[in-house]
């Protein structure tokens, strides 16, 4: 059977596969002119976008490497803290300031992810729990420097300098094609990476970690780069939060994200490229819908969509649809 569709699949005409994509990032730049006529708006578009690239930044570790984290919030919330507070101590520049949240967030994941390399299942996703609540902690008792519970306020992003031309993304829609522009990079080098032979070898942990370590593979060096670079990408989402709402709070360093970004990667299809950010869609408009609408019970329905998505399309909505396309 699975011979079939894989002979199947490799018979599809080529614009069946393009034509998706092209579709989407159609409907990405167009957002401006089309979301708010249906009920939305562009901040709520960038939002997906930033939450989309953090469930795609965790599936390289959950869907390609087969390794379930539930401390990215951790990575996500270093980084949009990291963009705050360069804004605000430092130097007030953009770029600057997205670096800051990159490399604090990065860093810290890759040098935690050398403590539990070794460790699998349960006892690597309660580690990275565990790692993820030390920094809410820290965010939420220290007021004097990162705002407490009320969070980092007192930053704005600023308009980035191009030699003599300045960009400013201080406007709402302007910012949105800035996150736009960031994603599009951000995706572009993640599909390089996991269609390299990286990529691959993360597959084959994956599917059989033992059979993948008796043909030579350094199988925990690859997990320890799968996470450190999930990382990086989760913070960079982070950046992109921090300067989308000017204000980073202990909540985005919080194990209930993590669990958001898992719901966005498993609703989706966690096992393909665009899923997570399918599930991102659908997670953050029906939050925003419900959380209005039913302002006490949203959890209650978003928790009741998730899991009759388990149940019935357990390949996601991405691998349901794909499935479907084949047959």
């Amino acid at each position: 059977m699975s011979t079939a569709i894989v002979a199947a699949a490799a018979e599809q005409p080529a614009y069946r596969r393009w034509l998706p994509v092209a579709i989407m990032w159609l409907a990405l730049i167009t957002v401006p002119a089309w979301f708010p006529l249906m009920g939305g708006y562009t901040a709520l578009a960038a939002n997906v976008l930033v939450f989309g690239l953090a469930a795609m930044g965790l599936n390289i570790l959950l869907g390609f490497t087969g390794v379930l984290s539930f401390g990215h919030a951790a990575y996500f919330g270093l980084g949009a803290y990291g963009t705050g507070l360069m804004l605000k101590y430092v130097a007030p520049s953009t770029p600057l300031a997205m670096l800051a949240g990159i490399l604090l967030g990065g860093l810290g994941g890759t040098l935690f992810g050398l403590l539990i390399v070794r460790r699998r299942g349960v006892y690597f996703a309660m580690c990275t729990i565990a790692f993820g609540q030390i920094f809410y902690y820290i965010a939420y008792k220290w007021n004097d420097f990162t705002g407490g519970f009320d969070g980092l306020r007192g930053f704005h992003r600023e308009p980035i300098g191009l030699g003599a031309l300045s960009f400013d993304i201080t406007d709402g829609t302007r910012f949105y094609y800035f996150t736009v522009v960031v994603f599009t990079l951000a995706v572009a080098l993640m599909s390089f990476l996991l269609r390299s032979p990286f990529g691959r070898t993360l597959r084959a942990i994956r599917e059989n970690e033992r059979r993948a370590r008796f043909l030579g593979i350094p199988v925990e060096r690859h997990i320890w780069l799968s996470f450190s670079i999930s990382c990086f990408f989760t913070a960079l989402a982070g950046t992109l939060y921090a300067l989308l709402n000017n204000f980073a709070d202990p909540l985005a360093l919080h194990y209930s994200l993590s669990g958001f970004f898992v719901i966005m990667a498993v609703l989706g299809g966690m096992r393909s490229f665009w899923g997570p950010l399918l599930g991102a869609v659908v997670f953050v408009v029906l939050r925003d819908f419900l959380s209005s609408a039913l302002p006490t019970e949203w959890m209650a329905f978003l928790g009741a969509i998730f899991m009759l998505s388990v149940l019935f399309f357990p390949r996601g909505m991405l691998g349901m649809l794909k499935r479907r396309g084949v047959e």
